[in-house]
């Protein structure tokens, strides 16, 4: 993501960190026309040729005479669909890279078979949008605002006039579990087998993941973590608090490098800014890079203060995805790969 075209503080600059939210998981399935209702975070439908429902984490409730299947969704939120065996038509977001590869957002869907409404930010064609004729748009929302993410905010009121009904999923302010759950309950109303053993199969690594990531640093309690991103002229910090990511490492008790809220406040509570003179105020053992295709990877930073970095030549450097996909398959391998790094991290920092 680049960090430029800061529309909003809390919309555009938290690309630089990440993002994740505090509205509850509260879901309440629409009865039928006898009243009955399913129980509230079923997330069950009446089948396709039924009434179809689903409250949002904007509180407000998507409705349509069955069950969805014309959907458009934000790049990740079609990945985990995908996993969980919902199909889209349309998808925007960062879909593709320059040479035309899926990007890392997309995880395993297949892009050919997608139509792309935008692959950059600002970018949403309403005129494919509505040839898709679709019967529902979602994405995901990185503030308590209900600003759906990736969908251009001067545009959003021509978006939502097409007719389809919306779903926000909040990424902000909450940890890693809650959405994934919304997720998993969204993909059932859509008409999923959540109950299928390779979900149940993710969904047991997930939580495996976690007890090791919690052991490890109970085991490693000096380990020092700092999750950064990296753009030509700036290096950011983010902080623990907002990400949904962070937020749940942190409760499993990983030690962040914590920027203090005066530096955090230009950016909204979401990260600090520093030159790459600065690249090295903060000490650390472990460093997240932000894997996204408009972050510059570790590879490719040439800058001689990173190279000098004690985590940077002792090859304690992983990679984060700071727009989690929220399934249990994607997110599995997140807890993982940072257990593995703090349990053979060396102090350095």
């Amino acid at each position: 993501m680049s960090h430029a075209h800061a529309t909003r503080l809390s919309r555009r600059g938290i690309l630089a960190a990440g993002g994740a939210l505090g509205l509850g998981a509260v879901l309440a399935a629409c009865g039928d026309d006898k009243g009955r209702n399913e129980r509230p975070g079923s997330g069950k439908s009446a089948g396709k040729a039924g009434p179809w429902s689903f409250r949002d984490d904007r509180g407000q409730t998507a409705k349509a005479d069955k069950v969805p299947t014309g959907i458009v969704a934000f790049i990740g939120v079609a990945a985990a669909l995908h996993d969980y065996g919902v199909g889209v038509k349309g998808v925007f977001g960062p879909t593709k890279t320059k040479d035309g590869k899926a990007d890392v957002q997309a995880g395993d869907l297949d892009i050919d078979k997608v139509t792309v409404l935008g692959n950059e930010w600002g970018q949403f064609s309403i005129e494919k949008y509505a040839a898709l004729a679709p019967d529902l748009l979602v994405t995901t929302m990185f503030d308590g605002a209900g600003t759906l993410w990736y969908v251009p905010e001067e545009s959003t009121k021509k978006v939502l006039a097409v007719g389809a009904p919306s779903v926000g999923v909040s990424v902000y302010d909450r940890p890693l579990t809650e959405p994934l759950q919304r997720m998993l309950e969204l993909a059932e109303s859509l008409g999923a087998d959540t109950a299928s053993v390779k979900t149940a199969q993710a969904r047991k690594r997930f939580e495996d993941a976690a007890a090791r990531l919690r052991a490890a640093t109970k085991a490693n309690p000096g380990i020092k973590v700092l999750a950064g991103s990296a753009s030509q002229d700036v290096f950011y910090v983010s902080g623990s608090d907002l990400s949904i990511d962070l937020e749940y490492f942190k409760a499993l008790g990983v030690n962040f490098v914590e920027p203090p809220a005066s530096a955090l406040k230009a950016s909204g509570g979401w990260f600090e800014n520093l030159s790459w003179e600065n690249v090295d105020k903060y000490r650390a053992d472990v460093i997240m890079m932000d894997n996204r295709s408009s972050a510059i990877q570790p590879a490719d930073i040439t800058e001689a203060t990173w190279k000098k970095l004690p985590a940077v030549k002792a090859g304690q450097v992983i990679a984060r995805n700071p727009e989690p996909i929220l399934s249990y398959d994607k997110c599995a391998p997140l807890l993982e790969d940072l257990a593995k790094a703090i349990e053979t991290a060396r102090k350095v920092g």
